[in-house]
């Protein structure tokens, strides 16, 4: 069945489902996305997810599967894994788990007991639920003792991090963040896991597709473990998550996510990762990434216009966090002015925040959709400005009006997938 047939038989038989897509398109579209975590995925990638390939149970690995009819799905993991070890020059990848949280598990129960001692990174400094948060499994199963930033520079404190493996003796080092603006020296926490005998496990969820596109450093050579989503920078499907590792921890991981966690993979959006990973080594990705990074500046630059404090002082990735409470009581309510006035952005705790995390005193913004959809740094430094703006004048309806229809008027103007960034080959 052709795929606009089925849209068609779709929008008869469930009109209320259609018209909460077509709803759906229509806020992507008229609105500003600033949410870090968000990206707008490639339509190459696309046409894979709900394809002939999610017909196939495919449990097991390949060469190894326990269903029959696999040939084809055995080239298609094949091929996934292939062009993920080139791309990030590893000696082991799995593409099955079906998020990265999911592989985040699977790793932990690969290679730690229960009880066992965690390095990681606070969540309310940056750091992320699965890295050991008291309510997540990941906390609940093992002992966690946490490092944060330097409250002078809210840069990541290497001398804590240092003295705490040396004090705890940790098996694992946990770095990679969810909301930390700044590079990470991932040389730094290779030598210090090293120097207690602890694996270092990166959780690159976020920057991966800076370290695909090669504009930031990548973490594989100093770590023994990289998981990742494949949407955020990367721009692919969401639902999906990747494990890198060394040789000789592959055969654990492995057996982790399956039969560890969970059953068969879903085919389809390994196919489409597949595709993802080609378009990663395209001279259009690294463009793309580029222009993530000159975006998320020029954004923090208009941030700074109008006063705002950005946390860590700036931005060396995709998204900025800043301190909002000079101007709005709390982050809770500058996430709701910034929605009246089309600007999607989330709430975020900040280091040493001094109001509770559900209102918290932070916003995190991120470049990545807006510059898949082909927004350049004078429109990104503009909405910096307007943020700003915005919450100058919270109480001030006609003046947030007016911003509305200003921040209209300049989403309406681009795709939501830009052309430039397909490949030429497409």
């Amino acid at each position: 069945m052709e795929r606009i047939s089925a849209l068609e038989l779709l929008s008869k038989f469930d009109p209320e489902l259609i018209d909460l897509t077509q709803k759906e398109t229509e806020r992507q579209r008229t609105t500003i996305n600033l949410i870090a975590s968000e990206n707008c995925v490639s339509p190459l990638v696309a046409c894979l997810e709900g394809s002939i390939w999610a017909n196939k149970n495919s449990e097991g690995y390949p060469g190894r599967r326990y269903v029959a009819g696999c040939e084809l799905a055995d080239k298609v993991e094949n091929l996934a894994i292939d062009r993920l070890k080139e791309l990030f020059q590893c000696e082991h990848a799995n593409v099955q788990s079906m998020s990265a949280t999911v592989g985040n598990v699977a790793i932990l129960n690969a290679v730690l007991k229960p009880g066992d001692t965690i390095l990681s990174m606070e969540l309310s400094h940056g750091g992320h639920l699965s890295h050991g948060a008291p309510f997540h499994y990941s906390g609940k199963m093992f002992n966690v003792v946490h490092y944060g930033v330097a409250r002078e520079t809210e840069k990541i404190d290497l001398g804590q991090v240092r003295k705490l493996a040396q004090q705890h003796q940790p098996k694992m080092i946990i770095c990679g963040t969810s909301s930390y603006p700044r590079l990470i020296d991932f040389a730094a926490f290779g030598e210090i896991a090293k120097s207690v005998g602890a694996l270092l496990f990166v959780d690159l969820a976020h920057n991966i597709g800076l370290v695909a596109a090669g504009v930031i450093p990548s973490p594989v050579p100093y770590a023994d473990i990289v998981s990742s989503s494949t949407h955020k920078t990367f721009r692919g499907p969401r639902g999906g998550g990747i494990i890198l590792c060394r040789q000789e921890l592959a055969g654990k991981i492995d057996r982790a996510v399956f039969p560890g966690l969970q059953g068969a993979s879903k085919l389809d959006m390994i196919a489409a990762r597949a595709v993802l990973f080609k378009e990663c080594m395209t001279a259009e990705y690294k463009r793309y990434g580029k222009q993530v990074l000159v975006n998320a500046k020029a954004l923090a630059d208009g941030c700074l216009n109008q006063g705002m404090r950005l946390v860590a002082g700036g931005t060396d990735t995709h998204l900025v966090v800043v301190d909002v409470t000079k101007l709005v009581p709390s982050g809770k309510e500058a996430e709701a002015v910034l929605e009246s006035v089309g600007i999607i952005a989330n709430k975020n705790p900040i280091p040493f925040d001094a109001l509770p995390p559900n209102t918290c005193s932070g916003v995190r913004m991120g470049s990545p959709f807006l510059t898949t959809r082909g927004m350049k740094e004078k429109e990104m430094y503009l909405i910096g400005t307007l943020v700003g703006k915005a919450l100058h004048n919270y109480q001030d309806s006609p003046a947030l009006a007016e911003i509305r229809e200003q921040l209209l008027g300049l989403a309406v103007r681009y795709p939501l997938f830009a052309a430039e960034w397909l490949p030429q080959k497409a």
